[in-house]
């Protein structure tokens, strides 16, 4: 994408912004009924595996095909313009923390390719929570679609995609520390520095993917309800406009960035 292309997207993105807040300052009413709810569709006999959040798989799924359409369409050029310099420029910095924070060569590119899988798909979906677009809250009286009232839904302001990505990312670290360890060593490194530390080092392993998705959780999903509440009281122009673009863009950016690189130092430290 050429610097001239890059900036007619981020005037575009701009007067589509303004043109929305015109739009539902005037024509949209903004209604609190059912926020920080979530559609749940139950099935079989309920229970906690007899639930489905369809936002998230329809939002999952869209991110997912639009990221790999996108990686078929970019042609990377021998001589780089602006925009992929900085894009190589990111990766190349990904890539020297993943060779300072994973000590064995053999799982660097595998670290690397997972983290930065996870970080584009979580930074699209943080991203869509700062544009205004289509989202669906459960009411007493049915579901209600909110049309350019609300944003995007993000399936990072659901618990259990953070949770189920923090669980793989533990997962494979002990995977990858039993393959490179050995079974007896990697066993063995629950007892260090000493054997009393045991139950520590378990509560430890625990505790990772706890705090690892709910920070990306309680930033996302917090984040979008304070927006969300300061623009029923402002009817939506100009500061919703603006929080959105830090909740979702700068914000959202951010998160991306932090789970991908913890996703890299929780790796490493098993290695």
């Amino acid at each position: 994408m050429t610097t001239d292309r890059v900036s007619k997207f981020i005037i575009f993105f701009f007067i589509l912004y303004v043109g929305l807040g015109i739009i539902n300052f005037f024509f949209f009413e903004m209604s609190m009924e059912g926020v920080g709810e979530r559609w749940i569709v139950y099935f079989g006999n309920g229970g906690f595996f007899g639930q489905l959040n369809p936002m998230t798989l329809i939002m999952s799924f869209a991110i997912m095909i639009m990221l790999v359409l996108i990686a078929r369409k970019i042609k990377f050029e021998r001589i780089p313009g602006r925009v992929q310099g900085a894009v190589e420029t990111f990766f190349d910095s990904f890539w020297q923390i993943t060779e300072e924070v994973v000590p064995n060569p053999e799982y660097r590119k595998p670290t690397f390719v997972i983290a930065m899988t996870l970080f584009l798909y979580i930074l699209v979906s943080n991203v869509l929570g700062g544009i205004p677009g289509i989202n669906v809250t459960p009411l007493a009286s049915g579901i209600n679609v909110q049309l350019f009232t609300d944003v995007w839904y993000s399936p990072t302001s659901d618990l259990n995609v953070n949770l189920s990505y923090a669980i793989m990312v533990l997962i494979i670290s002990h995977a990858f520390a039993i393959k490179s360890k050995g079974f007896v060593s990697w066993f063995k490194s629950f007892f260090e520095p000493t054997p009393i530390m045991f139950p520590m080092n378990i509560v430890s392993e625990i505790a990772k993917p706890i705090s690892h998705s709910f920070r990306l959780f309680g930033n996302i999903m917090g984040g979008g309800m304070l927006v969300l509440i300061l623009s029923s009281i402002v009817r939506y122009f100009v500061l919703p406009v603006f929080l959105w673009a830090i909740f979702g863009w700068f914000f959202g950016i951010i998160q991306a960035f932090v789970f991908s690189l913890l996703t890299i130092v929780y790796i490493g430290s098993m290695l």
